[in-house]
């Protein structure tokens, strides 16, 4: 038997969670001293305790708890029920971390206004190139909507170029358009440069990008998530220098480490004399 202090600690709770669990009939002591009124509980209790902590975690209120543990769920269902709330927790943190790494990348493009930009602007023509592609549709063209369409994109064009015996001959592009639904929507086409004949079963398109005769460029180091400051540069660029934009920029992603701090990535944006 173990004093409630002992419990308490055994269990990583309080004492005082342990008494309110006591007065709801949640987890009562195995023994309760007539005299003294102390509580004692044995070791078995633990993983009743463990049991409450794990459903109280997931959302539960503690009358829900009790309601389940008293038509015994299983160790297989109890399982099953955090791994669902591990999946929830963890996309719950990335999307926030996305978030912050937006609201990091809006915060340096304010920072930098009315400075000097330290990125080398470059007007050069773009040849044409043969890639094979996968499309698919964003809610608008901020980092936030494009990184949740264009990365599954990229992991399944992987698997079907391997499938398809095709090993990309270069670097990878994307490119954008206004999707036909309209209101700020975008077309994401996700691409890799490849030297490849058209045949039947390929499950993905090949298409053949014209050149663009007149692009503005800039290298953006790092996360795809941060390139605000520099496709704002760029913008202001352009404006500066007596051109203005003729459509979506290109991305030619020159390095895709595994860390995508450590990312560089070229924005090839089509411009005209204004």
């Amino acid at each position: 038997m173990f004093t409630i202090g002992d419990f308490a600690k055994h269990g990583r709770v309080s004492v005082r969670m342990l008494r309110h669990y006591d007065a709801v009939g949640l987890l009562r002591p195995a023994r309760v001293d007539p005299a003294s009124g102390y509580r004692f509980y044995a070791a078995h209790q633990l993983a009743r305790l463990n049991r409450v902590i794990a459903l109280k975690d997931l959302g539960f209120t503690l009358g829900q708890v009790r309601t389940i543990l008293d038509e015994r769920v299983t160790t297989e269902q109890l399982q099953g029920m955090l791994r669902l709330r591990r999946a929830e927790l963890a996309a719950a943190a990335e999307a926030a971390a996305a978030r912050l790494a937006q609201v990091e990348a809006r915060l340096r493009a304010i920072e930098s206004e009315g400075q000097m930009s330290a990125v080398e602007i470059v007007v050069k023509t773009i040849p044409p190139v043969r890639v094979a592609a996968l499309s698919g549709t964003a809610a608008g063209y901020g980092p936030e909507d494009i990184s949740p369409v264009i990365q599954p994109l990229y992991d399944e064009l992987c698997c079907r170029l391997a499938t398809a015996g095709i090993t990309p001959s270069g670097p990878g592009i994307a490119w954008y358009e206004d999707a036909p639904e309209g209101d700020g929507a975008i077309t994401v086409h996700a691409g890799f440069t490849v030297v490849a004949e058209p045949r039947d079963g390929l499950g993905f398109a090949l298409v053949d990008l014209p050149a663009i005769e007149t692009a503005a460029t800039v290298v953006h180091r790092g996360s795809m998530d941060q390139v605000m400051p520099t496709a704002q540069a760029l913008a202001r660029w352009i404006d500066a220098n007596g051109y203005r934009s003729a459509g979506y920029a290109r991305e030619l992603y020159l390095e895709c480490p595994e860390d995508r701090d450590q990312w560089v990535t070229e924005l090839q944006e089509p411009v005209v004399r204004g």
